[in-house]
């Protein structure tokens, strides 16, 4: 499942085609996704400028002029692609329809975004702009990894007392939202900090400094389009390439990466999820 360095990495590639721009034709060629699409969602979105494209955790929310806000969620295999442009923008002629394109919007300014999801574990909705905050999906939400408000004292507070390994408490969208198992992974090998060590047992100083750690795997990323193991694309159809820079992810039975170390990357499960990670190098 896309995690926040690719969201963010798919709301960049839309944003110059969709910001400001007014959807002049919303198809949606099916009743739901994993679950039902709000009513009258065609209607809603035709006819309306998307006046900012922004980013909540792991979700894409796309403001309308009608003080309607479109959430977005990309599931296990949604795409959200751009194609056409008379301004040149966008190299990709309009593909011809595909089984699995269940929205399409075709904006006033010749770009096509489409929305292609094999497995239909995406999610869109619509909710009023001015409370967004508090739709069911987002109102848990922790602080932003990349927002100030994502700070060392924020971590150390929510880890004091947790009896969870710490790969679980970054996991919990409640301390910090956006956040999965693959870039919990590279962030706790940078930072050569256990999973299996229980979050609340971790040194306060060793907590603040998965902070600027996380920040930096994530941008890192972000500026690499992403990590492509399955069905990920960026919004021009094109592959993300931070996984040729995995440490730890993937990386099963191969030599550590840190100088000196001579271990082996080794994977184990927790919460029914792997986990990766040098047990000579991590403590």
């Amino acid at each position: 499942m896309p995690e926040l360095p690719e969201v963010e990495t798919v709301r960049r590639g839309l944003a110059p085609a969709m910001e400001g721009v007014v959807i002049e034709k919303a198809e949606v060629n099916r009743p739901d996704l994993r679950w039902p699409f709000p009513e009258r969602m065609a209607e809603r979105l035709s006819g309306r400028r998307v006046e900012r494209l922004r980013r909540r955790s792991k979700y894409i929310l796309a403001d309308l002029d009608s003080g309607e806000t479109l959430l977005i969620h990309l599931g296990m295999s949604g795409r959200m692609t751009v194609s056409g442009d008379p301004l040149g923008q966008f190299v990709h002629d309009h593909p011809a329809p595909a089984k699995h394109d269940h929205v399409v919007f075709h904006m006033a300014n010749g770009a096509r975004i489409t929305f292609n999801d094999p497995r239909r574990f995406g999610v869109m909705d619509l909710m009023p702009t001015d409370t967004a905050h508090r739709h069911r999906l987002l109102a848990a939400l922790g602080p932003e990894p990349l927002g100030n408000a994502f700070s060392e004292q924020h971590l150390i507070d929510a880890f004091r007392g947790r009896n969870t390994p710490v790969k679980s408490a970054l996991l919990d969208q409640g301390i910090v939202a956006g956040l999965g198992n693959i870039y919990v992974c590279e962030a706790l090998f940078r930072a050569g900090v256990s999973p299996r060590r229980k979050a609340g047992q971790i040194a306060a100083r060793r907590v603040a400094a998965l902070v600027p750690v996380i920040r930096q795997v994530l941008m890192e990323a972000i500026e690499a389009g992403g990590s492509s193991l399955r069905d990920f694309r960026q919004a021009d159809g094109e592959l993300g390439y931070f996984q040729h820079r995995f440490d730890v992810y993937g990386r099963e039975g191969q030599p550590c990466r840190a100088p000196g170390c001579g271990g082996t990357v080794q994977r184990i499960t927790q919460s029914g999820r792997s986990s990766f990670y040098c047990a000579q190098c991590q403590r």
